[in-house]
């Protein structure tokens, strides 16, 4: 059996709005490809198969009755550390999670919006590492290629847009665990702004290097779920100034100046840059000139900017782990983590902290010179299923640096970022790259991923369709 996979996420709510179709059908349908799927990609820690049907409904009525929203009807998912009231919010670990007694701010704001939360996707435990696997939930697969990896910790958000399972899903990043997925399952994912969408109940997720963001296959898709999920709650610590990113998707960006950064920042372990990925980013930096923007390669001056990243994310890494029901069934390299976490978390911390600001005055600086950055996401394409899952904290922590050395120093900043398709490399794994700005660019970013779009039509190529099939896992 196979199922037609979804359509975009704008596509959904006009059709939708315009009557065209109900929100029923669109939900029993998102449902149906979710359960076909689950042995071949294992997207979804938690399918809200009854409670998704009855609020279709109650959105038939609504639009039946004129009601117009912006995500009326439309199915999404949000990953799984996002509280859904009723559920629990395991974040990829084991033992008995109690369920949560509301909806966090960022899936209060969606269903404000109108949309029907279908489920909730895999991640790995705490969101760590940039592969989606474990013993609570197995394996999230990549629907491009199934032996792959689709990245994390936003995996099975990935994987679920990816593959059609539903038109756009919310994920979390705190060292490119948006941008991560999106660049091997060939989708747009923005990291906005620090504050831009809330990660209450927690003011400062990670001690604010996570945010919440959209992954989609169109830039105008992600801009959209990202409007409807932005907002604060009355005590968040970060409110940034308000912003319409939709807008930004069908705008010129003008002539921009941009910097092509082929070099990690430093690190204390290896990296090199696959020369695939390598050559698929310069194709872009070329489109871009082609274009008509001024781009020369120019790196940020990131000097030790990772001295200020450990500490941060270790630390979060303590705070999570102090709610897990059972300690003793965490991930040995979870507890390793934590153990520094509350080793790190006095003066380390707030030195961590107190670095941010200069760190915005040295890199601000940057943007006097150019106005985007067009960096890779990753290093090397997905790794296959397994490859990490059972290494030692060391050998982890080389391996996710060999990967995935470009996305962190954005965490840091709090600015954001959009990653893109960079297009395939060997056995047609998908990469990407990102466009980096400072504070508040998401609109530049926006239009100037919008523009790429446009010429480049990454949305248009999709996984082969036995990702959404009967079949089982090798």
């Amino acid at each position: 059996m196979t199922f037609a996979p979804a359509a975009g996420l704008v596509e959904t709510a006009h059709a939708l709005a315009a009557g065209e179709v109900t929100s029923r059908t669109l939900v029993a349908e998102a449902l149906a490809r979710i359960e076909a799927s689950r042995q071949s990609l294992n997207a979804f820690r938690i399918v809200r198969a009854e409670a998704a049907l009855a609020e279709a409904e109650a959105a038939d009525r609504d639009l039946a009755a004129g009601v117009r929203l912006p995500l009326l009807g439309v199915p999404v998912a949000v990953k799984d550390d996002m509280d859904v009231a009723g559920e629990p919010t395991a974040f990829g670990c084991q033992g008995p999670f109690p369920p949560a007694a509301e909806d966090s701010e960022a899936v209060r704001r969606l269903r404000a919006a109108g949309a029907v939360i279908v489920g909730k996707t895999n991640t790995c435990e705490l969101g760590q590492w940039p592969f989606t696997e474990g013993p609570a939930f197995g394996a999230t697969r990549n629907p491009w290629h199934t032996e792959h990896t689709p990245g994390g910790s936003s995996g099975g958000s990935a994987a679920a847009v990816a593959a059609g399972l539903v038109p756009a899903a919310l994920g979390s990043d705190g060292a490119g665990s948006v941008r991560i997925p999106a660049a091997w399952t060939h989708l747009v994912g923005i990291k906005p702004q620090r504050g831009r969408i809330s990660t209450w109940p927690r003011g400062e997720s990670f001690q604010g290097i996570t945010v919440n963001g959209p992954l989609a296959r169109t830039v105008a898709d992600a801009a959209l779920l990202l409007d409807a999920a932005s907002g604060n709650h009355a005590r968040d610590p970060h409110r940034p100034p308000a912003l319409r990113i939709s807008e930004a998707a069908g705008r010129d960006p003008g002539r921009l100046r941009i910097a092509l950064s082929l070099r990690p920042p430093f690190t204390a372990l290896p990296a090199r840059l696959d020369p695939e990925i390598r050559a698929r980013v310069t194709e872009l930096a070329q489109r871009l000139s082609a274009l008509g923007h001024a781009v020369e390669e120019a790196d940020p001056p990131y000097g030790q900017i990772g001295l200020t990243f450990v500490p941060r994310a270790t630390a979060g890494i303590a705070e999570w782990a102090r709610e897990a029901p059972d300690p003793a069934l965490l991930d040995p390299r979870t507890r390793s983590a934590a153990r520094l976490g509350r080793m790190l978390g006095g003066p380390p911390l707030k030195a961590a902290r107190r670095a941010e600001a200069v760190l915005h005055r040295r890199i601000g600086r940057f943007f006097t010179s150019y106005d985007v950055v067009l960096a890779p996401t990753t290093a090397t394409p997905p790794p296959r299923i397994g490859a990490l899952l059972g290494l030692g904290p060391l050998a982890t922590d080389r391996a996710i640096i060999a990967a995935c050395p470009y996305a962190w120093p954005w965490n840091v900043l709090g600015w954001p970022g959009v990653g893109v398709p960079a297009g395939f490399v060997r056995g047609g794994l998908p990469v990407g790259a990102q466009l980096l700005g400072p504070a508040h660019s998401e609109p530049l970013l926006v239009s100037l991923a919008a523009q790429l779009e446009a010429e480049l039509r990454w949305h248009e190529r999709r996984p082969p369709q036995r990702s959404v099939t009967r079949s089982p896992v090798v």
